[in-house]
């Protein structure tokens, strides 16, 4: 199982929603980098001040969190990803969420088989 670290820093976020793969889905939006130098997994979840107030956001990026900590055992290693929730995956549950991130994770090929 590969290391997880959280990704802390503006500057890892910026890299990543600069150069990174955008993937999009109904109620998730996917960004991830991979780099083959290491063998954690860095992770990150971002919900824009457009979808609502604070407490509304907070309670998408702990959803958020949830869903891939549970998918956290079945990537890759040598990822960045961010995770980003949409206005409709504001109104969705955890395990709705949980099946679209695996969803784009499997389409993207990170998950191990």
């Amino acid at each position: 199982m590969p290391s997880l670290e959280k990704i802390k820093k503006g500057w890892e976020f910026d890299v990543i929603f600069r150069t990174g793969i955008r993937v999009n889905g109904e109620l998730v939006r996917l960004l991830y980098l991979r780099d083959d130098n290491t063998d954690t997994v860095k992770f990150g979840c971002a919900v824009g001040k457009k979808l609502g107030k604070a407490h509304v956001r907070n309670r998408g990026k702990r959803i958020l969190r949830e869903a891939f900590r549970q998918l956290s055992v079945k990537i890759i290693p040598g990822v960045k990803i961010v995770l980003g929730l949409k206005e409709k995956g504001l109104e969705a549950k955890t395990p709705e969420i949980l099946r679209e991130l695996e969803k784009l994770l499997r389409r993207k090929k990170l998950l191990i088989t």
